[in-house]
């Protein structure tokens, strides 16, 4: 299970917005993961003001994993190959490296976009 960038941002928060589905295959799930790029995509909502944290996004990152046990995979160059590949559905590029983690690791993605099924992928809404 890969959690996107806003997944993440509504589990952390204890959202609704996240069904009970989704919330149940998270606890049920042996492995969550979220990938490096939701750091960086963070860090940049941060900087332009989009998104406001009670502490710096470093900080906030580190204690988000930790708390819900999250394992936090770093793209590598196969991945970043492997986004370039894609069909060009989705123009967001960290959504790209997101949608390839879960490909390459057949791994289906909690997120609220319904573009991301349109690759092919198992996507938990």
């Amino acid at each position: 299970m890969l959690l996107d960038t806003c997944a993440l941002l509504w589990l952390a928060e204890g959202s609704q917005t996240l069904s009970p589905e989704a919330l149940e295959r998270i606890e049920n799930a042996p492995i969550v993961y979220v990938s490096s790029i939701s750091a960086f995509e963070i860090g940049l909502k941060c900087r332009s003001g989009k998104l406001r944290l009670p502490v710096p996004a470093t900080e906030w990152f580190e204690s988000i994993v930790a708390h819900h046990n999250l394992s936090v995979l770093a793209l590598d160059w196969k991945v970043c190959i492997a986004a370039t590949d894609l069909p060009p559905i989705h123009k967001d590029p960290c959504d790209r490296f997101i949608i390839a983690t879960a490909k390459s690791r057949r791994l289906p993605v909690v997120t609220g976009d319904p573009v991301f099924a349109s690759y092919g992928i198992e996507v938990v809404s």
